[in-house]
């Protein structure tokens, strides 16, 4: 068995999450975002999801969202589970901490899995969605939202340019994120029937580059790398970044954006009454008469085979 690079210290990232518990509420604009979309993806499908789990809960977004929605109605048992202890020690209701790399979930025990802006922390994001699906009854549902990678484009930018400038070189100083054309691919390997992927692109506002660190550290979404930076970042290289990141992404009111790329994720565990595709030969009509076009052969090539 091959065994996933690891990206990520995620022993790290909990105690980061840790300390970000107490005033999560102050930054999690994007989660509240992500949690809302969800709840709006799922209030057309019309059938009930008994048991439900989101993964990556925080601070409970995803049943704030649900308040007030039909979609509340429609779910029976909502378990929220998060790496953090700390994260959910202020919720109500089933708690369960856990590591998303290693779900603990029986097979089969599932009727809906979501995922708030947590995947893009997981070391092996198809081996955590591989878990998922086999969570999940057959038709069960899996909806995930995670940052992609146009996400905080600007400072990495910035970063880069400063301390090549400075140092002569440059290193990883943001995490890195996946590429949203290879979103729905996710859930293909992971085994995943009728895969959908959609990006939704914020452009947020800061005075100055600070106020960005510092939701980022609030968020619980600084940087977990295993692999950290040969060289600690000077004041020196911080401060020329944030120069640059004024001189080249600034607005004319002097504020400066950042961007975070949100990649929803949808698809179901396979079921035999799902939509399946035509096999090869079925079709019931030529494409040229379906289009009201003449067909016109191919030439032949007399040197090989008619």
């Amino acid at each position: 068995m091959t065994v996933p690079p690891l990206i990520f210290d995620r022993v790290l990232h909990r105690r980061r999450l840790d300390r970000a518990a107490r005033g999560f509420a102050k930054a999690d604009f994007l989660h509240a975002r992500a949690a809302q979309d969800m709840v709006e993806r799922l209030e057309p499908i019309l059938r009930d999801f008994p048991v439900a789990v989101e993964l990556s809960a925080r601070d409970g977004a995803f049943a704030r969202a649900l308040a007030g929605s039909p979609l509340e109605d429609r779910i029976g048992l909502l378990v929220e589970a998060d790496l953090s202890e700390r994260m959910l020690a202020r919720r109500g209701g089933i708690r369960i901490v856990l590591d998303e790399e290693r779900l603990p979930f029986a097979a089969g025990s599932l009727d809906l899995a979501v995922s708030t802006l947590g995947l893009h922390w997981t070391n092996d994001v198809v081996g955590t969605l591989i878990q998922a699906r086999l969570a999940l009854k057959p038709d069960g549902l899996f909806v995930g939202a995670f940052l992609g990678g146009a996400t905080l484009t600007e400072l990495r930018q910035s970063l880069m340019a400063a301390e090549d400038e400075l140092t002569g070189g440059t290193g990883q100083r943001v995490s890195p994120f996946a590429d949203a054309n290879d979103a729905a691919g996710l859930l293909q390997r992971a085994g995943f029937a009728l895969p959908v992927a959609d990006v939704d692109r914020v452009k947020v506002r800061y005075a100055h580059p600070l106020k960005l660190l510092a939701d980022l550290r609030q968020m619980g979404e600084t940087s977990v790398l295993a692999e950290r930076h040969p060289r600690a970042l000077t004041r020196a290289v911080l401060a020329r970044a944030f120069e640059i990141y004024a001189e080249r992404f600034g607005e004319a009111d002097g504020r400066i954006p950042a961007t975070f790329e949100i990649i929803t994720l949808t698809g179901w565990a396979p079921h035999e009454s799902q939509q399946q595709p035509l096999k090869p030969g079925s079709a019931k009509m030529r494409l040229a008469d379906a289009l009201g076009v003449t067909e016109t052969p191919l030439p032949r090539d007399n040197d090989g085979p008619a």
